[in-house]
């Protein structure tokens, strides 16, 4: 007859699992905090800005001043600009022609902006 296991299991292995979701709650919070802006930023929020700020220029990704300097993956790619902080920084601060829109956006915004602008070219820019 097989020995019955001791009372005091159950409750280790209760504790254990509580010991395993407690854990699995602070990496997950810890995730969230340690997170770039741009990553969490929220994308309706940077559709807007873009709508009101960018889209008189670039227009579908576009650029209407400067047909090379799109946001278009391939573009974005051949300028060495491969990651949405690098995309905010130049909403922020400006680049060349474009003059930089730090105030405009906002505290945040550049990070928004630049998350759904990477966001729209890893897709290809779809319409709608």
């Amino acid at each position: 007859m097989p020995a019955a296991a001791p009372p005091f299991a159950s409750s280790a292995a209760h504790r254990l699992r509580l010991a395993l979701l407690a854990l699995g709650l602070v990496l997950l919070v810890s995730v969230w905090l340690v997170l770039p802006a741009a990553a969490r930023a929220e994308p309706a929020a940077g559709a807007q800005l873009f709508e009101a700020h960018c889209a008189g220029c670039h227009l579908q990704g576009g650029n209407i001043i400067r047909r090379r300097k799109t946001l278009k993956l391939a573009a974005l790619e051949r300028e060495g600009i491969a990651s949405p902080e690098a995309i905010a920084a130049i909403a922020a601060g400006g680049v060349g022609q474009m003059s930089g829109y730090g105030e405009v956006l906002g505290e945040e915004g550049p990070q928004e902006v630049a998350a759904w602008v990477w966001q729209q070219a890893q897709a290809g820019w779809p319409r709608g």
